[in-house]
């Protein structure tokens, strides 16, 4: 019997043409199967399916895969998935991780740079023409060098993360399920805060590397954001939910924070309207792992 594998969006080729050495490929274009019916209607013609984070593995769609055997996530997180339902069919479920920490956690630097130092407004103002020669005042943002990062989320990425900090003459504090080795703790100059409420209000850097579940939803709410320093700024490249982007919006709008980056959202791909306008806010369209070589790696471990 030939295997059928389906790929619900386009992935680097050179993935593609490894799987169909070993089994009949299907690759869908772009959004096509990001509808639970449509997927109901295909997938019980597939033995294994690699699935986005907009792909809807729900128990509907998995009980209809009568044949499938196998969901490998493109990515590290899983929520698209119903992990209850595939363990009831027998559905093997893997995902991403490690793949993607250096990746993302340059994309987190880099919304930190951008946000903290004004680059996209900067840059906006250069293009329309705006620019008439040095001014003492323009684009005024502020030091990273001596300055505290709190670092939600101790996993892979947010120790990559953390690393990178070093170089940038941060002090470390980090909130965690419990606390990383006093080995790593010690390497990276770090200290474990219990409570990410007390880091919350400690940090001018605050990123969110965490994943998504149901405790944490909205962790980042007005109240939270109420309590940041004004001059900080917050990073999210974990998951969108994290935070409560209207409450966000608020923030930057009313000055609470000095600033936001962003990289996934509540809503995917819907943005909220108040957050894109609001001003120091900088939004990238979820281009964390977006590397050549990240996406090499995401497809073979899938």
């Amino acid at each position: 019997m030939s295997y059928r594998i389906l790929i619900t969006e386009p992935i680097i080729g050179e993935v593609v043409d490894f799987l169909r050495e070993h089994a009949e490929v299907v690759v869908g274009t772009r959004g096509s199967f990001d509808a639970e019916e449509v997927l109901i209607k295909a997938i019980g013609d597939f033995d294994a399916v690699i699935s986005m984070l907009s792909t809807p593995m729900s128990r509907r769609v998995l009980e209809a895969g009568n044949r499938l055997r196998v969901v490998a996530n493109y990515a590290v997180g899983y929520n698209n998935v119903d992990i209850t339902a595939a363990k009831e069919f027998g559905i093997r479920v893997t995902n991403t991780p490690g793949a993607l920490t250096e990746a993302t956690a340059d994309i987190t630097w880099a919304l930190i740079l951008a946000t903290i130092r004004r680059i996209p407004q900067s840059e906006a103002f250069l293009r329309q023409g705006k620019f008439d020669g040095w001014d003492p005042l323009g684009f005024l943002g502020y030091d990273l060098h001596g300055k505290t990062i709190g670092i939600i989320g101790m996993g892979r990425i947010g120790q990559a993360v953390a690393r990178r900090a070093v170089g940038f003459g941060m002090k470390i504090i980090y909130h965690n399920r419990k606390p990383v080795s006093s080995e790593l703790e010690q390497n990276l100059s770090a200290t474990y805060v219990a409570d990410y409420k007390d880091l919350v209000r400690e940090c001018d850097v605050l990123s969110l590397n965490c994943p998504l579940t149901p405790e944490n939803r909205h962790m980042i709410d007005s109240e939270m954001l109420q309590q940041m320093k004004r001059t900080s700024i917050l990073i999210n490249t974990g998951r969108g939910p994290l935070v409560d982007e209207a409450a966000l919006a608020e923030a930057l709008t009313s000055g609470w924070i000095a600033g936001a980056g962003l990289d996934v959202y509540e809503e995917e791909p819907i943005v909220h309207l108040a957050l894109l306008k609001a001003p120091n806010a900088v939004l990238l369209p979820h281009i964390g792992s977006a590397t050549y070589e990240t996406r090499i790696r995401m497809g073979m471990m899938a």
